[in-house]
């Protein structure tokens, strides 16, 4: 069997029936999962959760650190 002959999906399904061999029904699924297709727009989230404190913010932040300290 040349591997270049083959189609997208011929491939697909030899490779379904490789994880089923090896690793049977329950590990074949398990491995699919680790590949499912992701919702939302990573970018736009990642932007959001990354956004640069200003200094004022910063400070804030650190005086309410020293303060709890204090209270332990």
């Amino acid at each position: 069997m040349n591997i270049r002959d083959l189609t997208a999906n011929q491939i697909h399904e030899l490779g379904i029936e490789a994880l089923l061999s090896k690793l049977g029904p329950a590990g074949m699924i398990r491995f699919l999962h680790q590949y499912e297709t992701g919702k939302g727009n990573y970018s736009a989230d990642r932007h959001q959760w990354l956004t640069v404190p200003n200094v004022e913010t910063l400070a804030n932040q650190i005086q309410q650190a020293r303060e709890k300290e204090g209270e332990d």
